[in-house]
């Protein structure tokens, strides 16, 4: 059995090594601020330009705005992670390629007056305040409403206007907005935005269930919207009216997966199904050589530090779940490690709690070369557990690492 407390990979290393980054350490203020420099310029040429964005405006953007100073500073170690890392109030900052993603879709022009559903840290307004007119973002959380225009002033973003409200209800005395831009994930789209955005205007949003989300790019055309599926995603849910609105709620007491064993077609845009933020994956279809069913899924790094890898989160409660076998079937070929010592194929296993501060981590690496076999692993979940994560892929390392029948399956329940 393996318990949390034994796992040694600290969570902070784990994470520096899904881009290859090391933080940074000086003793002075000068030197600090040029460390963070650099690791911006390193974040934004491996997660944002080396991730396929291309808009120069939107990576000037991205280059300049310092991530940083948005996060709290008992994180701010991880500010330059390709990852979205909690920020409080059950909150995250999202991932450094989702902001400039988003940015980038919305396909700003200086004379644009944007409304921003969820300024969390601020990240996000701030991005786009030198590439349109206005910003204008809501926040429904009180304490990061004030924290995050606090930052913004301090940071003279004198084109951001926030305010304290439900996100549901737009900002109907600053429309008609040219765009809106939706950080947070509603089960549909709240009818005030529809109404808020001018007539050809574009709206981004992440719309779905809790860990099944799309992201749309919408237009509205003679008064409706017509959209278009970008890419599978996941957002922190939409609170407030939108979250009591909700209809589909994930069951915490049967954790499961969805498409497991990769057998479901890829979606119109070249996604798996069930998974997000993919990065360098090919969907194999071999029925001799699959483990399970005809496909399969196939990570290629030749780059040390590079991204390589797809995620699935679940609903999970630790009062009721106590164990979990999380299994797989893995193969590798020539897989060195990349910049760090665990650079190398894995398939990991988060834990989280109801603020989504992580819990804890079970880590499963392979290297070198090796053919199909079955991993698997019991675990104990920690009590305060909520939600979960699962990662696959190379995680900086180089060579091959394809992955097959990946499953999570409650072992037992409490009573």
């Amino acid at each position: 059995m393996m318990r949390i407390s034994q796992i040694k990979i600290q969570l902070s290393v784990f994470l520096l090594i899904v881009m290859g980054l090391a933080v940074v350490q000086s003793s002075g203020q000068r030197n600090r601020q040029l460390d963070y420099d650099k690791l911006r310029r390193q974040m934004v040429q491996v997660a944002v330009i080396g991730a396929g964005v291309k808009d120069k405006r939107v990576i000037e953007s991205m280059f300049k705005t310092p991530r940083h100073e948005f996060m709290p500073k008992n994180v701010r170690h991880l500010a330059h992670i390709d990852a979205g890392v909690p920020i409080g109030e059950q909150q995250t900052i999202s991932s450094p390629f989702i902001v400039a993603y988003m940015t980038e879709s919305l396909e700003t022009k200086a004379s644009d007056r944007v409304l921003e559903i969820g300024t969390g840290s601020g990240y996000q307004a701030a991005v786009l305040s030198p590439l349109v007119k206005e910003v204008y973002s809501i926040e429904i959380v009180e304490e990061l409403g004030k924290r995050a225009k606090k930052t913004l002033d301090r940071l003279k973003y004198k084109n951001v206007f926030t305010k304290i409200g439900d996100g549901f209800k737009g900002w109907k005395e600053k429309a008609p907005f040219d765009k809106i831009i939706v950080t947070c994930s509603p089960e549909k789209i709240p009818q005030p935005l529809v109404d808020q955005l001018r007539e050809g205007g574009l709206i981004v949003v992440p719309v779905g269930q809790r860990h099944q989300q799309t992201l749309y790019l919408m237009r509205k055309k003679d008064g409706k919207l017509v959209r278009e599926a970008l890419r599978p995603t996941l957002f922190v849910p939409m609170t407030g009216t939108a979250e009591k609105n909700r209809k589909v709620k994930p069951d915490p007491k049967n954790p499961k997966l969805l498409n497991g064993d990769f057998e479901q077609e890829l979606d119109k845009n070249g996604f798996v199904k069930g998974w997000y933020y993919q990065r360098q994956l090919k969907h194999i279809e071999d029925e001799v050589l699959a483990p399970s069913g005809q496909y399969y899924v196939q990570f290629e790094n030749t780059t040390k530090g590079k991204p390589s890898h797809v995620m699935q989160a679940f609903a999970i409660d630790g009062r009721h779940v106590k164990k979990l076998r999380f299994s797989f079937s893995a193969k590798c070929d020539d897989v060195k490690k990349g910049w760090a010592p665990d650079q190398v194929a894995m398939a990991n296993l988060e834990f989280f709690d109801e603020q989504r501060k992580r819990l804890g981590i079970v880590p499963i690496t392979m290297k070198g070369t090796r053919a199909w076999r079955t991993y698997s692993r019991d675990i104990r979940v920690p009590k305060g557990t909520r939600e979960a994560l699962v990662r696959i892929g190379m995680f900086g390392g180089t060579g091959k690492a394809a992955f097959d029948d990946v499953v999570i399956r409650k072992l037992d329940t409490k009573k």
